[in-house]
């Protein structure tokens, strides 16, 4: 079975695909989850893509819920989970960091509540340069994007 955002059950069309990770905005679309799409798609090979509003989960896909670590943020997340069906996998979030500085008590405190709801939880660090890339792909070209990528996938991948 898959999901639709905001979570509506629908059953999958056909056979798997070889997407691993189904990202899932989950108040908007923007750079930071086109690059995070890129960070979990090293290659460039359709491993990790952002889904389009109202698009199931492919079979066989990871979802994985993107949010900043803004309190609102966070209740997106909340609303998103509220209507998880309990038949498919826990969604991975990544969350992604709006500033130079650690999330407002009441973002932390939502998201720690959330836990036991999701596959885990793995956190971007803020990366200055995405205001300033037109594209996930030149934002890659960056050390510190790059190092941040390298550690997104250790998350997430559990080594």
């Amino acid at each position: 079975m898959a999901i639709t955002q905001p979570g509506t059950a629908v059953p999958p069309a056909g056979a798997g695909v070889d997407l691993r990770y189904a990202l899932i905005p989950v108040h908007g679309y923007g750079i930071a989850g086109a690059t995070v799409a890129r960070m979990l798609d090293p290659e460039g090979r359709g491993a990790a893509r952002l889904l389009h509003p109202g698009e199931p989960v492919p079979s066989g896909a990871w979802p994985v819920l993107l949010a900043d670590t803004t309190v609102y943020g966070a209740t997106c997340v909340e609303h998103v989970l509220r209507s998880w069906p309990a038949e498919l996998p826990r969604p991975w979030l990544v969350l992604v960091s709006d500033a130079p500085a650690a999330p407002v008590p009441a973002a932390r405190y939502r998201i720690r509540a959330l836990g036991g709801r999701l596959a885990g939880a793995a956190t971007v660090p803020y990366l200055p340069v995405l205001r300033t890339v037109e594209g996930a792909d030149e934002a890659l070209e960056h050390k510190d994007v790059r190092v941040a990528a390298e550690k997104l996938r250790r998350q997430m991948e559990g080594k």
